[in-house]
Order: C-alpha cells, then sequence, then structure tokens
C-alpha cells in the first residue's frame, strides 16, 4: 500500500470514527469505537516521524493529526461528562445529557395553580409547569391536546363532585417522579 493510499485510509477512517462517537453519544452504541480509534492512531504513529513523506503528504498528514487530536480532546470531554454525569451549560453545548443520581433523588419541587373553569392561561402555565418538570425527569411529557382534555374534564368532575369554585392542580416532582394533583378550593 503506497503513502498516499495509507492517508486516504487515514482520512477515512478518522470520518468513520467521527461518525461512530456521534452514533454512541447520541445513545444509538453501547459501547465506544475502540477498534476504529485504534486503528486511526496506528495509521498516525506509523507515519509520525515524517522522514518517508514529501510535501503534499505531509501536509495531508498534519491536517489529518490535527483533527484526530480536536476530535480526540472533544470526545474525552464528552466520556467524562458521561461518565461522572455532569449537568451544566458547558455539557449542553457538547452535547451530552448527563444528570447527577444524587441531585435527582433528592430534587423536590412543587407548584400549584388555581383552575376555574375554561380558564386556559391557568391551564397553558400548568401545562407549561408540568411539560419542564417532565422533560427535566427524563419522562415523555403529554401533548397539550390531551393535557387540555383531561384538566377540563377533571376540573368539571371535580367542582361538580365537591361543589367548589376553583380546583387547585399541583405539579409534584419527587425525584425522578412528576405526579399532578388536584383537589377542590372554595
Amino acid at each position: 500500500m503506497t503513502i498516499d493510499e495509507e492517508l486516504t485510509l487515514l482520512e477515512d477512517s478518522l470520518r468513520r470514527l467521527k461518525v461512530e462517537y456521534d452514533v454512541f453519544f447520541g445513545g444509538g452504541a453501547k459501547k465506544p469505537p475502540g477498534d476504529t480509534e485504534w486503528r486511526v492512531q496506528n495509521l498516525i504513529n506509523k507515519h509520525s516521524d515524517g522522514k518517508t513523506l514529501s510535501f503534499p503528504q505531509r501536509f495531508r498528514y498534519n491536517a489529518c493529526a490535527q483533527k484526530y487530536a480536536l476530535y480526540s480532546d472533544l470526545w474525552r470531554q464528552k466520556m467524562r461528562v458521561k461518565e461522572e454525569g455532569y449537568r451544566r451549560k458547558q455539557d449542553e453545548l457538547l452535547g451530552v445529557q448527563g444528570v447527577r443520581i444524587e441531585e435527582r433523588a433528592t430534587a423536590t419541587h412543587q407548584a400549584s395553580f388555581l383552575i376555574d373553569g375554561d380558564a386556559d392561561d391557568a391551564i397553558r402555565e400548568l401545562f407549561t409547569a408540568l411539560h419542564d418538570a417532565q422533560v427535566r425527569s427524563g419522562t415523555l411529557p403529554a401533548t397539550w391536546d390531551q393535557f387540555l382534555t383531561l384538566v377540563r374534564t377533571k376540573t368539571a368532575q371535580i367542582r361538580q363532585q365537591y361543589s367548589c369554585a376553583m380546583v387547585e392542580y399541583t405539579v409534584d416532582v419527587q425525584g425522578d417522579q412528576v405526579r399532578l394533583k388536584a383537589r377542590a378550593r372554595q
């Protein structure tokens, strides 16, 4: 195999490695692409002395080596975030969603809303609070239409059953459990 063919193989393998890491960090693969990374490292190490390379070949090699170094640093950061489980603004930029288990287990939050009849603004605020809590906890959020039907039906039912003017809804978050509670209010 000539040096130009090996450099072309290096470029292709580097492109493939990037795709495989994107799949891994996106959740499509269970383990990182170690074999492809090994192949790329071997090709980079093989030509690292640069004695047998012409100027254009050295230029291609250096471009690939720099690209690999940049990607490798980014993948190392993403891997650390995935293993340690941080959730910070910087981690969002890396495209990694990690959550510390201790924080989720101890997190408790409540939000209350009073609903009287067909108050769409209050229902919208309630939906937003519930949706945000479900997204934060990792559960599948409800759709607006389903939620609107549920709240209107439940409000009418509670108002009729308890002869009350308003219904208080509470979004209760404990750990990764999200609950919507309703009770009659005078």
